[in-house]
């Protein structure tokens, strides 16, 4: 959680003889920031992605420095090492304000320099700031001597700079609304490396002009001693009902309630097999009295919009990063080898976290052990001289929290990718389907969650309730399939026949579920039961 720190009760740092205009030049400056002030701020962040491991020193590898009418901002790139033997990179605007001036109260430390007192802030929490990133976007503008690129974006007019503020709470990265018409997002973990979230949001936008996802208008790159580093990236602002995990969870609240306020007999419920497509007109009268039309509606469009997605991503033929690729034995050796480690770090956190499993978690976690080698072989079992689809750029962290709900429509945001995957994993052509294999697992985790978040409030056994909801879950995923199959194959994106489809959803499936596990084991071990519940059933369709 963000610490607050109170400005009376701050240690002053003195640097007689240090200019804040050459404060980074300054080895002694460079040296107490890095260590006595920065290690003390940054694990308190809620954009500081090393909680789980032990700090070892933080070092400064590159700077910029951004000048307004009043003020000198620096940019800071910061390497964190961590006694684990890992690194990671982020982003800190500073800067140094006297009290007068301060528009926060979020303090980094109290410091003097030369003779001048102030305050080491977050340079967001700076209008001045904010009001500059804006206006050097707007004129796309490249600082003389100056690392920075700024770009504005085809959509963006010269827009004039009225007010800024913060988009709820900061999270991984932060989000600023400009004039209440555009969010910049600030990456704070980043990359030696164009961001992806950049990279496909411009793309879309400028060159397929995809109108379901929040349009491109601008961003800020840094030219770095190894590459292009992605810092901003600013998009239009759409207007939204909230996203779409907690719009299903509604739904299928409403959907639970039904069983006792219809008084529905839940043997005489019509199951399906796992992807069997269907048009709404093809479910049962009693699935439809059960569940009503409204929500099968609401998939086939987010499956439209999917499809749409994915048509765009993967229907261009002269941008190199976009151009859709085949199966090769080099994307077989790299899938193998990537889950295979995932998998093998998934079942040592199993095995360390067992004592912490009961019940139900508990049963499952030890057939899960059961059958490991079976789910090893499932990864290994994967013959690229088979398929004869093709692989495009993909979403890559395709959820219902990615998601937003504008009236009965979808909007498609977050192209940033995996986390825990590395930069360049993430730009690796992947099947389509991984991304309707995510939302399928958001499916299955939005029926559960429901069911855990409610307890004793639906009449019947817990058992009961799980297995309702995978007949409800069957559903949701043939409506989809059928309006996503159908689309993307009128417009020729090659995601293979029913055999090929079937294979590739079973697979990306139960890489998805094995990546949820690790989540859960180490946050809520009672939630295991979701993704365990997932690969078992993945191991019988």
């Amino acid at each position: 959680m963000d610490h607050d720190f109170n400005i009376e009760d701050l240690t002053t740092f003195e640097f007689p003889n240090v200019k804040w205009e050459n404060a980074f030049e300054n080895e002694e400056f460079t040296k107490i920031f890095s260590s006595e002030i920065l290690e003390k701020y940054i694990i308190h962040k809620r954009w500081y992605g090393g909680k789980a491991s032990t700090l070892k020193y933080i070092e400064i590898v590159d700077y910029f420095k951004l000048k307004s009418t009043k003020n000198t901002f620096f940019g800071v790139l910061l390497e964190v090492n961590f006694k684990e033997a890992f690194y990671q990179h982020y982003f800190m605007p500073l800067a140094f304000m006297s009290k007068e001036d301060l528009d926060t109260k979020k303090i980094i430390a109290s410091v003097k320099m030369e003779d001048t007192q102030g305050y080491l802030v977050d340079a967001l929490h700076q209008e001045d700031f904010r009001r500059l990133l804006f206006e050097n976007i707007v004129a796309s503008r490249s600082i003389k001597g100056s690392k920075l690129v700024f770009h504005k974006g085809s959509i963006l007019e010269n827009e004039k700079y009225e007010e800024s503020h913060f988009m709820g709470l900061e999270q991984s990265n932060t989000s600023l609304i400009f004039n209440h018409t555009h969010v910049l997002k600030i990456f704070r973990r980043i990359y030696v490396s164009v961001n992806p979230d950049y990279e496909i949001s411009r793309f879309l936008t400028e060159r397929m002009h995809f109108p379901n996802a929040p349009a491109y208008s601008g961003s800020i790159n840094m030219v770095g001693n190894e590459g292009m580093i992605t810092l901003g990236l600013m998009q239009e602002l759409v207007p939204n009902q909230g996203d779409a995990w907690n719009y299903m969870l509604d739904k299928i609240h409403v959907v639970f309630e039904n069983l006792s306020k219809k008084n529905i007999n839940t043997e005489r419920l019509t199951d399906i097999s796992m992807f069997k497509r269907l048009k709404i007109t093809d479910i049962p009268p009693e699935i439809i009295d059960w569940v009503g039309l409204s929500l099968f509606i609401s998939v086939k469009k987010l499956a439209l919009r999917t499809a749409e997605m994915h048509v765009a991503l993967g229907s261009d033929t002269h941008e190199t990063a976009f151009t859709p690729s085949s199966y090769n034995g080099d994307y077989s050796v790299w899938l193998k080898n990537r889950l295979l480690y995932q998998f093998q770090n998934r079942l040592n956190i199993i095995e360390n976290k067992m004592g912490e499993l009961d019940g139900l978690a508990l049963e499952l976690a030890h057939k899960f052990l059961d059958y490991k080698k079976m789910v090893r072989t499932k990864f290994v079992d994967f013959d690229w001289t088979k398929m004869k689809s093709e692989r495009i750029r993909i979403h890559g962290d395709y959820h219902l929290g990615q998601v937003l709900v504008n009236g009965d429509d979808f909007y498609i945001l977050d192209f940033e990718g995996e986390p825990e995957s590395t930069i360049r994993d993430r730009k690796v052509k992947q099947p389509p389907l991984k991304d309707v294999a995510g939302l399928f697992r958001s499916f299955h985790y939005a029926i559960y969650a429901t069911i855990f978040n409610h307890p004793n409030e639906f009449p019947f056994e817990q058992e009961k309730l799980f297995s309702v909801g995978e007949i409800l879950y069957r559903y949701l995923v043939g409506v989809f399939l059928e309006t996503y199959v159908e689309k993307v194959q009128s417009e020729n994106l090659n995601i293979g026949y029913n055999h090929e489809i079937e294979f590739l959803l079973k697979y990306c499936l139960l890489e998805k579920a094995v990546y949820e596990l690790g989540y859960e084991l180490n946050s809520r071990p009672s939630w295991a039961v979701i993704p365990l519940r997932g690969i078992q059933s993945i191991m019988q369709y």
